[in-house]
C-alpha cells in the first residue's frame, strides 16, 4: 500500500512554516509549543516553554485563539486561565501518563480519609483534579508551596511520587502523604542509568528533572561525595534553560524528556547537551506533527472546553499558587 501523502509532505519546511504563520495571522492565533514538542513545532511557534508559563502567556496575549502544541491537561489549563479565548489542541488524543494516574473521584476519596488535610497538586493534572485541589504547584515552586502551609496541617501531595519525595526531602516535612503516580518517561530515567553516565563523563554537569526516577540517586551521588555538588542540579525545564544559558561546561547530561535538548542547544551552542537516557521520549508529546498543526489552523481542530464550575474551582487553586510566587521560567 502506498503511503498517505499529507499537505505538509508536499511542502518544503520553509514553505510549511510560512503557511503556518500565515494561517495563524489569518485566524488571529498564537501558537504555543511545549519544550518537549518536535523541533519543527518548537521552531514555528510564537512562544516555547513549560506548560504553566505557556498557559499564563495564553491569558495575556492579544490573540483570540491559542493553538496549544502540548498535551490535553496543558490546553485545559490555558482555557482555565483564559476562558474567553478559543483554545485549540491539534491532536485531542495527546494525553499524559502522569495526569492519568489520578481522577477527581480518587482525590475526593483520599480527602475523605484525611479530613482537614491540604491538597497540593502538581500542575500536570486534569482540570477536574485541579478543581478538587486547594493549591497547585510547579516543580520549581513546590517546596515554597509546601512551606506556605502551616506545619501542623497534613498535606496530600499528588500525583507525582518522585516530585513528592523530592519536596518532602528538601522541606523536611514529615506529614506529607504522597500519591504513587509517575510519568512513565521520567520514571524510566533511573538511578542506575544516571550513575553509569556520570561515571563515563566525569567532567560533565548534570541537570535532573525532579520527576525523574533518578532524582534521589542524583542527590545521593552528591551526598556521598561521588560527584561534586556544583556538578549536579535538580531543575525544572525552565530552570534547565536558565542554567544552560549560563554554563561554561563542555558537556551537560540532561535527565528529562529528550525534546528539551532542542531548546538547550539553541540557548548555548558552545556546550554539548546529551540525554542521560536517549530513549526518554514521550509518545504523547510527539503526536502533534507538521500536518496536524496545519490542519488545526485551517479547520479549527480541536477546541478544548472546560465547564464553568470546574474552571472556576480549578482557577482558584492555580491562582493561589501564583500568589505565592512562580518564577517566569518555573513550570514543570
Amino acid at each position: 500500500m502506498a503511503p498517505v501523502t499529507t499537505a505538509a509532505d508536499t511542502m518544503t519546511r520553509r514553505e510549511w512554516a510560512t503557511e503556518v504563520r500565515r494561517l495563524a495571522e489569518e485566524r488571529d492565533a498564537v501558537i504555543l509549543a511545549h519544550n518537549y514538542q518536535r523541533p519543527e513545532i518548537q521552531d514555528v511557534a510564537h512562544h516555547t516553554g513549560d506548560s504553566l508559563a505557556l498557559s499564563r502567556l495564553a491569558a495575556t496575549v492579544d490573540a483570540s485563539t491559542i493553538v496549544f502544541c502540548g498535551v490535553h491537561f496543558m490546553a485545559e489549563t490555558a482555557k482555565i486561565l483564559a476562558p474567553e479565548k478559543t483554545i485549540l489542541l491539534p491532536d485531542p488524543d495527546a494525553g499524559c501518563s502522569l495526569a492519568d494516574t489520578i481522577t477527581a473521584e480518587q482525590v475526593r476519596e483520599w480527602k475523605a480519609e484525611h479530613p482537614g488535610a491540604v491538597v497540593v497538586a502538581y500542575v500536570n493534572t486534569t482540570a477536574a483534579v485541579k478543581a478538587e485541589t486547594d493549591i497547585c504547584c510547579t516543580s520549581s515552586n513546590a517546596a515554597d508551596v509546601i512551606r506556605s502551609i502551616p506545619e501542623d496541617r497534613e498535606i496530600l501531595f499528588l500525583p507525582d511520587q518522585f516530585l513528592g519525595a523530592h519536596v518532602k526531602r528538601v522541606t523536611g516535612r514529615e506529614n506529607i502523604h504522597i500519591w504513587m503516580g509517575e510519568c512513565h518517561v521520567h520514571a524510566g530515567i533511573d538511578g542506575h542509568t544516571l550513575r553509569r553516565r556520570v561515571e563515563s563523563e566525569p567532567d560533565a554537569e548534570v541537570y535532573v528533572h525532579p520527576e525523574c526516577g533518578c532524582a534521589t540517586s542524583a542527590l545521593y551521588l552528591v551526598g556521598s561525595g561521588a560527584v561534586p555538588q556544583e556538578r549536579v542540579k535538580v531543575l525544572s525545564t525552565g530552570g534547565m534553560l536558565t542554567a544552560a544559558e549560563k554554563t561554561t561546561a563542555k558537556k551537560v547530561l540532561i535527565a528529562t524528556e529528550t525534546g528539551m535538548l532542542h531548546q538547550l542547544r539553541n540557548a548555548n551552542p558552545n556546550t554539548e547537551f546529551e540525554a542521560v537516557n536517549s530513549r526518554a521520549e514521550c509518545h504523547y508529546m510527539k503526536m502533534i506533527n507538521a500536518d496536524k498543526l496545519l490542519n488545526s489552523l485551517r479547520y479549527g481542530t480541536t477546541e478544548i472546553t472546560v465547564d464553568a464550575e470546574t474552571s472556576a474551582l480549578a482557577r482558584r487553586s492555580v491562582e493561589r499558587m501564583i500568589s505565592i510566587g512562580s518564577p517566569s521560567r518555573g513550570g514543570e
